[in-house]
């Protein structure tokens, strides 16, 4: 005896081939299977993003710099030697040190933030630490550029100078910039909106400006 194979209805079949649980058209698809918030936590937050592309930029514009520089030195015959200012070195301590507080609080924090999105939380000595060093930071900066001002050299008196002059005012111009975030770091952490993610980009932005820091003290040291 024969048996007789109904086909699937039309709504079935369409049901059978969709990926998604779609009950009344294409609107907000929903994986019939895994864990939707898993899959969202899988790409990166927009904060970070955002830091890595500044931080490319910086790195962009200080390669630029560096290749003008040997460029300059190399075709020209009016490249002078420059004694940097000593104070240079103690500023390039103060810069780790205010790193080194930054993380200390960033990992205190840490402690008490697992499992939460945000937080009122015991750090904000470190971070008052890591930012008054980085305004002494600042400081030393502009006491190096008046020892070199004492020397009888400013920004137009030799290539050797100029370079000083923009390559630290730039990098300083950065350094108040990442003031600034540590100082909403520290207003966000006083009313209990904090969240780690916005704690995170602003320390990697800010270790990386010492690690920007020492690269141009080396390269200011080996080429000026």
């Amino acid at each position: 005896m024969a048996t007789t194979i109904q086909p699937p209805k039309l709504g079935e079949q369409s049901r059978a081939r969709r990926p998604f649980n779609q009950p009344d058209g294409p609107r907000n698809p929903v994986p019939l299977e895994g864990d939707l918030p898993r899959v969202r936590h899988a790409s990166p937050p927009p904060s970070a993003t955002g830091m890595w592309v500044v931080i490319a930029s910086i790195s962009m514009t200080f390669a630029a710099f560096t290749s003008a520089l040997i460029v300059r030195q190399g075709g020209s015959n009016d490249w002078r030697h420059l004694t940097l200012p000593p104070i240079l070195y103690l500023n390039t301590l103060v810069l780790i040190a205010s790193s080194v507080a930054l993380e200390k609080a960033r990992r205190q924090i840490a402690v008490v933030m697992t499992n939460r999105e945000t937080i009122a939380a015991p750090g904000s000595q470190w971070l008052n630490i890591s930012l008054g060093l980085g305004l002494l930071f600042v400081v030393g900066q502009y006491i190096a550029w008046l020892q070199l001002r004492a020397q009888g050299l400013f920004l137009a008196t030799n290539p050797n100078s100029s370079f000083f002059y923009v390559l630290t005012g730039v990098h300083a111009l950065h350094v108040m910039g990442g003031l600034a975030g540590l100082t909403r770091v520290m207003a966000k952490l006083r009313n209990g909106t904090l969240r780690k993610r916005t704690l995170d980009a602003t320390a990697h932005y800010w270790h990386f400006m010492g690690g920007l820091w020492i690269y141009l003290l080396i390269l200011l040291r080996v080429k000026l």
